[in-house]
């Protein structure tokens, strides 16, 4: 009988922090639960296991110098999209290295591969761009410092450094939605905005959580994109699947045992009735 064991395990291959890309990889099999009632893997789903890759490797990486301990906590993921549909019963590769380093946050790159493993065909799924900063397990509010890294050619470091500075100003410039919402309308009119409104409510629990007892930033994306789930399978009346997903910034923590509240106020699709995207604007990284 051949158990397969469902569980994400990152092994990093690095020869210290002066390498110019620190990578990681890990292998998932996709099941039901995994899935819609087509058979195609949630967009949560494949989120998480991306924002798993980018924690583990950038922890591990943070914490490669003797100093004070801390966990790597998502501040930023860029626009992803995806690319092709993955399906119960295929192997999730996931791959993650670190791309550039400042002072105080960590860039990390993932990209996600399917695999049918009757066929041996593999095809690319994902591609995500993730920042993360390290705080402290003494006092969750201290943003610690980020071993560099030596890049193998200068124009590497320039480059990471101008996408640094391209989203720290993005962020910026969106800050002034945070805390805009629609209220519920009672009674709405058919296909209108408030009309495809829909919230969920997820309770944290430890398994939710960091070691700081604070949700992980993947459990947070996954409760996003069930609820735009439920708005566009409402709105189009079909099997949807999540198309893309905009740059999405945390810029509070949550707490175990709160209450986490997801509200989508309108449906916002990419492609037709076949596909849906997932817009949130959201924290704030350290220089």
């Amino acid at each position: 009988m051949l158990v397969l064991q469902r569980a994400l395990s990152l092994q990093v291959r690095r020869k210290g922090v002066s390498e110019a890309c620190l990578r990681g990889q890990g292998k998932l099999i996709m099941r039901p639960d995994d899935a819609n009632v087509a058979g195609n893997v949630h967009g949560g789903t494949i989120l998480k296991m991306i924002e798993e890759a980018g924690a583990i490797i950038s922890t591990r990486h943070c914490n490669s110098q003797n100093g004070e301990r801390c966990v790597a906590a998502l501040a930023r993921v860029e626009r992803t999209d995806f690319l092709s549909p993955m399906c119960i019963g295929e192997v999730a590769h996931v791959s993650a290295e670190i791309t550039y380093t400042s002072k105080h946050s960590v860039e990390v790159q993932v990209h996600v591969m399917s695999e049918n493993i009757l066929t041996g065909t593999k095809k690319l799924t994902n591609k995500a761009t993730l920042w993360y900063v390290p705080l402290s397990l003494k006092n969750v509010d201290k943003v610690l410092e980020v071993p560099p890294i030596v890049y193998s050619r200068q124009e590497l470091e320039e480059e990471g450094r101008k996408r640094y500075e391209a989203q720290k100003l993005q962020r910026m410039e969106t800050t002034w939605r945070n805390g805009d919402m629609v209220q519920p309308v009672a009674n709405p009119e058919p296909n209108t905005v408030s009309y495809s409104q829909s919230s969920l409510i997820h309770l944290v629990g430890p398994s939710d959580c960091t070691l700081h007892g604070f949700v992980h930033g993947g459990v947070t994306m996954k409760l996003m994109d069930e609820v735009a789930g439920i708005v566009a399978a409402r709105h189009c009346k079909t099997n949807i699947v999540t198309a893309s997903v905009d740059a999405i910034n945390f810029h509070d923590k949550i707490r175990k045992e709160m209450a986490m509240s997801a509200l989508k106020p309108s449906v916002s699709m990419k492609v037709n009735a076949d596909w849906s995207s997932l817009a949130a604007s959201s924290p704030s990284l350290d220089a």
